[in-house]
This record gives C-alpha cells, structure tokens and sequence, in this order.
C-alpha cells in the first residue's frame, strides 16, 4: 500500500468486493465488535460496512493500483493537455469562421492602416514590405471565403478529435490510447517539415511532447501488437482480476486467532502497514 492508493480512495472511495468463493470472501471479510468489515482491493485498508459490489471472483473489479495507476495519471497528464488544445483549436476555428465574414471590412480597415503605419515603422527601422506578419496578414485578408471555410472546418474537426481523445484519455479507455497514437502520428512528419524550414522552441518542445506520447503509448500499453499486443493485455487484466482478489486476502495472513478481528477496529497486521478504517456515515454505503 502507498500513498497513491490511499489518495485515489480518499477521492473515489474505496473498493471492496465480496466473492462468491466462501474461502475468498473468508480471506477479504473480517468480523469487528462493530460488525463486519472488508479489506479494500485498491490500498488495502479495512472498511467497515457492507461491500461496494459481489461476484465470481474472476469479474472483480481491478483498480489501478502501483504501476497501473501510474500509468493513469500519466495518461490524465496527457488528457489535459489534448483537451487544452482542443479548446485552443475550437477557439480558432470559430477565430476564422467570424474573420471570414469581416473579411471585406478587415481587408478595407487593413488597407488605410498599412500606409499610416509606414512612418513610424520606418522610425524604428521596420521594412513593412518585407515583414513576414504583414504578408501573412495580407494572405489572409485576400484569401477566398472557400478556403477560409475549410480552414474553419479543418479546424473544428481537428479540436473535436482532440477533445474526445483528451476525455477518452482521462476515463483510461484503451480505445483512447488507439486514436491518441494514430492521430498524433499522422502529424509528425509535417513537424518534422516544419522544423526543417525554422527551429523554434515552442516547436521542438510539441515535437518532443508528440514523439514521447506515441512511444509511450505504444510500449506500455501494448498497442498494436507491441509486447504481445492486446491479447496480451487483455489476459493480464483477466488473471488480475483474480490474482487481486487472491493477493488482497492472502498477502494480509488473515488467522482467525490475529488480533483485531475481534475487539473493534484496532489495528490488523501493523506490522504490514494495514490498518482498518471507520469510515463516515457518508462512505458506509460505498
């Protein structure tokens, strides 16, 4: 047990299981002079009250715990800042959608203003002809309402597939982790384009960011066939579901004669790190 678990519990509330494997339940369930309580499967604390949920063994529930839940704040990390962009493209889209049509006006206010800047441009020994922002604006501004319309779209569509990839993200969603990969891929070599054409740091750190989430991705999780692929990580999470239910009732050396079990809730195995939990009358029904 680390303090990991014991935060994600205190956020989410424990999760206890009762088997229908009377020796397992045996293993998980311990009887307190304030009734029965059942040993959490995520951080290993003793909950008072009835269990969350029963079933066979093999369809217990199986928190991230240790390495996997790792795994999920590092993928929470990567939700946030997909969901981020997502919002800055939407932003933009919506940027271009309204600039589209102001265009006329933008494109006259634009005009009046170039020849009234030259002066003091020219003071500070700025070429207006030659500066790369004013031709981009100038692109901009003379750019048909067609195109403008699809940059809008393409962008819209792009910041949606971001935000369902940020929220996929966040709920630990394996199909998440699929269209994480493939759409961030598809993007790197026009990066590896950009970055041919001008070095910048804002640049290289979304190149790093990219290629780091791809591998990542790719490796830990076993996507695509990477280290057995998803049979492979379909059948670690099946054994698991059993092996934690096993583990979380053996690795406690529940004896009848241990102490604790029958004086209220004092402590069980303190030598282990486990301890029982009296929980509020609001958690009891967890």
């Amino acid at each position: 047990m680390s303090n990991r678990e014991l935060k994600a519990c205190g956020r989410h509330g424990h999760v206890t299981y009762a088997p229908d494997e009377p020796d397992l339940a045996g293993r998980l369930r311990a009887e307190t002079a304030l009734g029965a309580s059942w040993r959490c499967l995520r951080c290993g604390d003793w909950v008072l009250g009835e269990p969350a949920s029963r079933g066979p063994a093999d369809e217990a529930p199986v928190p991230p715990r240790g390495k996997a839940l790792r795994q999920l704040t590092i993928l929470r990390v990567l939700a946030v800042e997909r969901i981020v962009r997502a919002v800055i493209l939407v932003a933009a889209a919506y940027g271009v959608y309204r600039f589209s049509s102001a265009q006329t006006a933008l494109r006259q206010s634009f005009g009046s203003w170039l020849p009234a800047a030259r002066p003091l441009a020219d003071r500070f020994g700025v070429d207006l002809d030659r500066s790369a922002l004013v031709n981009e604006a100038t692109k901009a501004l003379h750019a048909g309402k067609g195109v403008l319309t699809l940059v809008a779209v393409g962008l819209l569509v792009y910041g949606l597939v971001e935000g369902v990839e940020g929220v996929g993200l966040w709920l630990g969603k394996r199909w998440a982790e699929y269209l994480t990969v493939v759409a961030t891929a598809v993007f790197i070599p026009y990066e590896v384009y950009e970055l041919s054409k001008t070095v910048t740091a804002t640049k290289l750190v979304a190149f790093a960011i990219n290629v780091a989430a791809v591998i990542y991705l790719i490796v830990a999780k076993r996507l695509f066939g990477v280290r057995g692929g998803s049979e492979a990580y379909e059948r670690d999470l099946q054994g698991q579901s059993l092996l934690e239910v096993r583990v979380a009732g053996e690795d406690a050396h529940l004896g009848r004669d241990e102490p604790g079990r029958g004086v209220g809730m004092s402590e069980v195995g303190a030598g282990q790190g486990e301890r029982a939990v009296v929980p509020s009358a609001g958690a009891r029904g967890q």
